[in-house]
Parts: structure tokens; sequence; C-alpha cells
């Protein structure tokens, strides 16, 4: 593959990724300002600027040497830092605040929906156009992380939110363990079994996808 194909190939993937990991970030910080703790907007964090959130790691390293090699994509960004005792009531709102995470990757997958219909209806079957590819891209992305993310392991945000609803034992239990956890669901994705997992987004995709180029009047 020369320097261009693999350029483009990078910039397909990566560019979706990383703009659904800021908004994800930017997510937490907007409500967790809105419930009364400002400590993402102190911080520079209250923004969609990519190198507020950029961990060179897990948000750049990792994603791009996974697209080169065709690997599965893994990667995180800078969580947003939340002080739960400026907030009004710490225990309901950082429910919110971890649930506004997969929920802002929940309306991306929409926001790309809708984009990919109008795409379609101007640029006809040409499925395979950059920007078609992008979106499928952006579709994908999203509703993979918002899955992922709502995991009810530490610190994943699906961690936070089953909080609010187990007995303070079981939470306590998987704070406890949360590094073992995590080296299973490391393993897990490393070996392709996540994949198997998240076999039904795609199918949710595929008919999403299906379901606006029929509303659009595509073939």
């Amino acid at each position: 593959m020369d320097p261009l194909e693999t350029a483009v190939k990078v910039g397909l993937f990566f560019i979706p990724f990383l703009f659904a990991l800021c908004f994800h970030e930017f997510a937490h910080g907007f409500v967790a300002k809105m419930r009364g703790d400002n400590t993402a907007e102190m911080m520079g964090r209250l923004t969609m600027n990519p190198m507020a959130h950029v961990d060179w790691v897990g948000t750049v390293a990792l994603p791009i040497m996974a697209i080169l090699f065709g690997l599965p994509l893994f990667g995180w960004a800078k969580p947003v830092p939340v002080n739960p005792r400026n907030l009004k009531d710490p225990k309901n709102d950082m429910f919110w605040v971890a649930l506004a995470g997969p929920l802002s990757n929940i309306l991306l997958f929409f926001v790309g929906l809708l984009a990919f219909g109008l795409s379609f209806h101007f640029w006809g079957q040409a499925v395979n156009a950059p920007i078609n590819q992008m979106l499928i891209t952006f579709l994908f992305i999203n509703l993979i992380l918002a899955f992922f993310n709502l995991l009810p392991l530490h610190p994943l945000d699906g961690g936070k939110v089953i909080q609010r609803f187990i007995p303070f034992t079981w939470n306590r239990w998987l704070e406890d363990h949360q590094y073992h956890l995590n080296i299973g669901l490391l393993l897990l994705i490393l070996s392709g079994g996540f994949h198997y997992l998240a076999k039904p987004l795609y199918g949710i995709v595929q008919s999403s996808m299906s379901f606006v180029i029929a509303a659009g009047g595509g073939a």
C-alpha cells in the first residue's frame, strides 16, 4: 500500500474515532457542569479541541497501529475530571454524568445516520465514496463505543451507572477486582472475542442504513 492509500485508510477510520471520543468526554464534562461541578471547565476539558482529550498512547498510537495492521480498533481518551462533592445530588448526578458519555455516542449515531441518508441521496449508489465510507465507520464506532462503555465494569461508565442500582458490597467487589476484570476485558478484545459480542451492533448498523436508503427512495 502506497503512502497516499495508507493516509486515506488511517484518516477514514481515525477521524471518526477521534471525534467520537472527544464528544464522549465533552458530554461528561458538560453534564457535570450542568449539575454543579465545573472542574472539567476549569481544567480546559470542556471543549471539542482534540488536544485537550488526547492520550498519546490510547488515542493515537494504539488506534493507528490497529488500523494499519488490521487489529481490533481499541483506544481511549483522557478521562474528564469530575468532583462528586461539587454536584447537587452526588449519587444521582454521577449516574447522569457517567451515562452522558454513552448517550452522546448514541446521539452521534443518529446524527451520522441522517448524514449518511443525505449523502446517499445526493451521491446515489456511491456507497464506496470516501464520505460514505467515513460515515459508515462513524456509525459503527459510535455504536460500539456506547455499548463498550456501558459494560458494568470500573472504570468504564457502566460501572458508575450500575452502582446506582446495586448493593454497596457488590459495587465494592467490582472496584476491588477492577484490575483483573479489565485484564480479562483486554484479552477478550485482543483475542477477537469482543467482535462476537458486538455482532448484533453490526446488524443494527446495516439495518439502519438499509432503512434510511429505503426511506430516501434508494434501491
